[in-house]
């Protein structure tokens, strides 16, 4: 049997694990040969593919990123106009024409989306959860968001000293599109004053108010804001305007938004620092190592078993497996009144 994969949306610390434990496992135990397609869903639509094998993958575990390469390529926005194929007729000729038995789709909510259209169009696949957002439903958590949150919370600790030394409020920026997930765990790792999540619009005067309550106490305030988050009165997320191939809005901005109107309300120095791709880049936590090793060997195991048209995901301490429609079908999004013990950080 052959087998593809590919790795799509943006790169997350832990792929090159799965990638790893799906190849290890799949030759090992069963004897399969595999097509890795480089850029994501670019790989097939092109037929632009790259080696796979157990040389391939040798001490690739610890490294961050995707040695089969990344794309937010989108098939289906691919007209028929090129050929008389759509995007996903031209994947399905591309397997054929390679002797591609099944495909390993590694990816996030968009990724995983054009899998459920494959399944749907008969193509057997298998989808694996990746984002650093920790926003898929179908699954407790995603490798990628620990390191995430670890990177986060670091800057975090490191800011405080130059928030106390130049009594100055600070405030950090980091992803997660439109699940607060990043800025709250890592907000509360990091001692942060004020954390303010996309779930729950801000009141810009509340936000003021604990910056100059922190002050009182001698003490600078550090401010975790969502790339998301947006006020109460109504105004707009900020972005950049532009978007992205599955119609997503860019997030950017929010940050130094609030630094000028912190500033400006109540006359203290504000400075942002926005985290940016750092959050995305370098080598996984332990964490993330082994959850994305139990992903990759649970699908290849789920390619053995036959049960295409499912993801592989972690319930509790299980890796189960669940149809991928379900795991597009909702985004996961912060439970505020679960975190009420931690009321006071919310903006």
């Amino acid at each position: 049997m052959r087998v593809g994969v590919l790795t799509g949306g943006g790169d997350c610390p832990g792929l090159n694990a799965v990638i790893r434990a799906i190849v290890r496992t799949g030759v090992a135990d069963y004897g399969y040969e595999f097509t890795g397609f480089r850029d994501g869903w670019r790989g097939p639509l092109e037929a632009d593919t790259a080696v796979l094998d157990v040389q391939e993958v040798r001490g690739i575990l610890p490294r961050g990123g995707t040695i089969l390469g990344s794309s937010r390529t989108n098939p289906l926005a691919e007209s028929a106009a090129r050929d008389g194929r759509t995007g996903l007729e031209r994947i399905r000729d591309t397997l054929s024409a390679l002797d591609v038995d099944a495909l390993i789709a590694i990816g996030g909510e968009d990724t995983l989306g054009v899998a459920a259209r494959l399944d749907e169009a008969g193509v057997p696949v298998i989808g694996v959860p990746k984002t650093i957002d920790n926003d898929l439903g179908a699954t407790d958590y995603t490798f990628g968001f620990d390191t995430a949150v670890n990177i986060a919370m670091e800057a975090i600790d490191r800011l405080h000293t130059t928030a106390e030394s130049h009594h100055r409020v600070l405030i950090v920026e980091v992803m997660g599109r439109n699940a607060g997930w990043i800025a709250l765990h890592a907000g509360i790792a990091g001692g942060a004053n004020v954390i303010l999540i996309p779930e729950r619009p801000f009141d810009i005067e509340q936000v003021c108010g604990y910056v100059e309550h922190r002050f009182k106490t001698r003490y600078a305030p550090i401010v975790v804001v969502a790339e998301g988050a947006h006020p109460v009165d109504g105004q707009e997320t900020v972005s950049t305007g532009q978007l992205d191939a599955f119609g997503h809005v860019r997030f950017g901005g929010v940050g130094q938004r609030l630094a000028e109107e912190i500033e400006k309300r109540t006359g203290k120095e504000a400075r942002c620092t926005v985290l940016g791709h750092i959050q995305r880049g370098g080598t996984p936590t332990a964490f993330d190592r082994v959850l994305a090793t139990r992903f990759g060997v649970h699908a290849i195991r789920a390619v053995h078993d036959g049960a295409f048209g499912t993801m592989v995901a972690l319930r509790g301490t299980d890796i189960v497996r669940v149809p991928i429609a379900e795991a597009t079908r909702e985004l996961k999004l912060v439970p505020v009144e679960r975190y009420a013990e931690a009321e006071v950080f919310f903006g």
